[in-house]
This record gives C-alpha cells, structure tokens and sequence, in this order.
C-alpha cells in the first residue's frame, strides 16, 4: 500500500475554490490533502465543498473571521478520535494552525507557522509556536509513532531555499533565530523530504504577487514535508508542483510505502 499526500496554501479556500482548487483535488488521486490558510470556517463552505468527491474534510478555523486556519481532507477512513486539532496551548490555537491525524500508527500532520513579520514583531511568537510543534512531535515519537509533518513553514532553511538570500537576510522567514530552530529540529532526528532526491537550489514554493516574479521564479521554499527519520526508506517521492496555480504558493507531495 502506498500514501500520497499533498500540504498546499491556498490563501483563502474560497478564493481558491473560485480558481479551481476541487477541480485540482478531483485530479490529485491524494489520500490526504493538508491545506494552510483556508480563511475560513467549515460552515461557509457548501456541503459539497466539503465533502467532495468522496474526500471529508476536518478543520481548525482560527478564532479571527477571515485569518489563518488550516484543515486536511481526506479519502481515508478517518474518524473524530484519530485527529489531533491544536497543540493544546490556547495562545497558540486560537490561530487555528495545526491539525493531524493517525493512519496506519504514523502520525501525519500539517502547520501553519505565523510570519515573524518585519523587524521581527511576531518572532516571539512564532518561535513559541516552532517549539510547541517541536514537543508535540517529539512527545509521539516517545510513543515509537513515526512522524510525517508538512506545511507552510515560513522558513527557507538555507540559502539554496531562496533566490535572493543577500537581500534577505533581515526580512522574515530568513531570519538567524528561525533558521537556527530549523537546524535544531532536523539535528533531533527529522529529515526534510524534498533533500532526500533533490539537493540543488531554484526550486520554489512561493512567490510574490509583483509581475513577472513566479515566471521568472524569483521565490522563497517555505513549504515542506518533514519526515522522522526511520520512516527514511518508505519515502519514494517528494515533489513540488510549481506548475499549479490558485495561490501565490503552490502544492507539495510525499509519496510514502
């Protein structure tokens, strides 16, 4: 049996479901699909939104209408007691930004993790998150649950992760104390999918809305599938599917045997 799964932000579901976001679901033969940014609460989407085409859908809307919000749908036969919705920390949750879920005793989850915002106004915070995310994780593994985690991170980890990284060096998401928690969490035994087949920079996630920047992919990988690390050789694929649009980020996979 194998796994695919797909984490994309979609900045908006319903902006989303307008550029074509189910049509691309009904195609994507995903088992799970982790969204980021949904914007939204579950029951200003139609039924058939969520619910289609055999997928049911779980989520974790932030308590500010219209903001943040994350939510997986799936074709698995998932049930209320395999999910994880937060992190159990109500500062960190009323964001609405982690969700997960057990399959086949692999914890797979998915986050949103907060922009540290210019000159650093939100880096408090989003370290806070980083770590909660870090101790939830390693708090199953204790458990001997392998861990897959995927998401918009908001971190480009090195400089191979973005196309400019001089002119970035002060700008969120390449900040030192975030990329420093990124090496911290992949020294404590976790992998970052996409390194396992492709080690070579110029590939993206993300893109500014300006002109002419994501054809010339002038972009940020702030997007990734995490692995831990025994769970290394039923990884078979990690992808980027740059060539889909509906948002200024576009899908990843994971391809898991």
């Amino acid at each position: 049996m194998s796994l695919k799964i797909y984490s994309w932000n979609v900045n908006g579901i319903r902006a989303s479901a307008k550029a074509g976001f189910f049509e691309w679901l009904k195609k994507s033969d995903a088992d799970m699909v982790f969204l980021q940014e949904t914007r939204a609460l579950p029951e200003q989407l139609a039924q058939e939104q969520l619910e289609p085409y055999g997928y049911k859908s779980f989520w974790h809307p932030a308590d500010k209408k219209g903001y943040s919000g994350v939510a997986v749908y799936t074709r698995l036969p998932i049930q209320e007691k395999d999910l994880v919705v937060g992190l159990g920390n109500i500062d960190l949750d009323r964001e609405g930004r982690f969700i997960g879920l057990f399959y086949n005793n692999i914890f797979c989850s998915a986050a949103y993790f907060p922009n540290s915002q210019p000159e650093g106004k939100r880096l408090e915070y989003k370290l806070a998150f980083c770590q909660a995310v870090h101790k939830k994780l390693n708090d199953f593994r204790k458990e001997n649950i392998p861990i897959i985690l995927g998401g918009d991170i908001n971190i480009a980890h090195t400089e191979i992760d973005l196309a400019n990284p001089q002119q970035n060096r002060k700008n969120p998401g390449f900040l030192p104390e975030e990329r420093l928690w990124l090496t911290k969490f992949l020294d404590d035994g976790y992998l970052d999918a996409f390194r396992l087949f492709e080690k070579r920079g110029g590939f993206y996630t993300w893109w500014s809305n300006r002109p002419g920047v994501r054809q010339r992919n002038i972009g940020w990988r702030i997007d990734a599938h995490f692995i831990s690390e025994e769970i290394k050789n039923k990884i078979y694929a990690s992808s980027i599917h740059a060539d889909v649009m509906g948002s200024d980020h576009c899908p990843i996979s994971l391809d898991i045997s």
